[in-house]
């Protein structure tokens, strides 16, 4: 059977709660960072269903012994922010999987052209076997930036059938570019909008997230 990619829109009250909150227009902007906050926590707290491996063992109770089940601790876990906005998931995400690593990936879009440089690249040389990989990307609009981060990772040995990707508003530009060329991957995405306008921004998404949580739009 082919692969195919795997988009889930959790109906989670909280997330709808507060893609809500982050879509109105008049939200200030320490809200907005609370409302992208909380996305980035029950996004994550989606995403981890049946991804992390676990240990069957033993715990000792005030009253006895008892089966249990953890995480397996010898698990590999990074979180990859694409900055900037990637940023605005991130403290969300590192509350549910706290000892993951983070990687930082910065990328910027050209105004005219749309598409993506790479000004700052924290990635390893290489990822180990098994490694889980979380990345963080608000939007995913025209594609240009969640595939030029998907050609990076694999180009360090990233299986894209362990990378999950968590965003606020997706659009099928996006979407489409990643089923095509990695059909394995799994996004968890608070929802899906119609399009995008003449400059790339979806519509009626959010607006610039970046711009709207650090105020400087």
């Amino acid at each position: 059977m082919a692969l195919q990619l795997r988009v889930y829109v959790p109906p989670h009250p909280l997330i709808k709660h507060w893609l809500a909150v982050a879509r109105d227009r008049n939200t200030p902007g320490v809200m907005f960072r609370t409302a992208m906050t909380e996305l980035g926590r029950w996004l994550t707290y989606e995403a981890m269903r049946e991804w992390f491996p676990l240990v069957e063992t033993t715990v000792e109770t005030p009253l006895g012994p008892a089966a249990a089940a953890v995480i397996n601790p010898e698990l590999p876990v990074a979180v990859v922010p694409i900055l900037r906005a990637g940023l605005t998931l991130l403290e969300g995400a590192q509350s549910v999987i706290p000892r993951a690593a983070t990687y930082h990936l910065g990328l910027a879009r050209d105004e005219e052209t749309l598409q993506p440089h790479c000004y700052l690249n924290k990635l390893p040389d290489q990822f180990l076997p098994q490694t889980r990989i979380l990345i963080t990307e608000p939007m995913l609009a025209t594609g240009g930036s969640i595939m030029a981060t998907m050609q990076e990772l694999t180009q360090r040995q990233a299986d894209p059938e362990l990378v999950r990707i968590i965003s606020v508003v997706a659009a099928p530009p996006a979407l489409k570019q990643l089923g095509e060329n990695y059909p394995s991957l799994q996004i968890y995405t608070a929802t899906i909008d119609e399009g995008l306008n003449e400059q790339g921004f979806i519509v009626p998404g959010l607006g610039d997230a970046g711009d709207r949580a650090f105020e400087t739009a």
